[in-house]
């Protein structure tokens, strides 16, 4: 299971504690922030996308999308979503528990400007029921980040 690679990942930096499992589905930004009682921009979505046909992750506020003209500014093309059986082959993780810890080995992992506005961000611990609490400088150190980038808009924003 996906979440227990998770639990392995944080017990061997010495942070156990950190993934926190629920009862309710916490598979969406949404239902997530719902669970937790915060703003569902606090929620890091984690997309898997193909850039030059290899699998990328990119995270973002559960309040934003990906907008194509500034990802083709970043990666030279328009975003190409992994199909959702593939996500997990190529990724590590099934979607609803897509998280940037414990993937598979090559995938870089980029993070959005716009989770810049919060002090701390949830991303999901791979399954669909759980979350780390993490502030933003932790969450640059604990995914091996690929580095910053600025390709979403709000949700139906133009």
């Amino acid at each position: 299971m996906a979440i227990d690679k998770v639990r392995k990942y944080f017990a061997e930096i010495g942070e156990p504690e950190r993934v926190v499992e629920f009862e309710e589905l916490t598979a969406t930004s949404e239902q997530a922030a719902h669970v937790l009682g915060c703003e569902v921009g606090r929620i890091a979505k984690t997309i898997s996308v193909f850039v030059d046909k290899k699998p990328v992750l990119i995270l973002l506020g559960g309040d934003m999308n990906l907008d194509n003209k500034k990802f083709k500014a970043q990666f030279g093309s328009r975003p190409h979503m992994i199909p959702v059986a593939e996500v997990e082959n190529y990724i590590g993780h099934a979607v609803g528990g897509t998280c940037p810890f414990a993937v598979n080995e090559g995938v870089p992992i980029y993070l959005d400007e716009s989770l810049k506005r919060y002090e701390y961000v949830y991303p999901a611990a791979g399954n669909d029921r759980s979350v780390v609490k993490l502030a933003i400088n932790e969450l640059e150190k604990y995914i091996k980040s690929a580095g910053w980038v600025d390709v979403s808009k709000i949700k139906g924003g133009a």
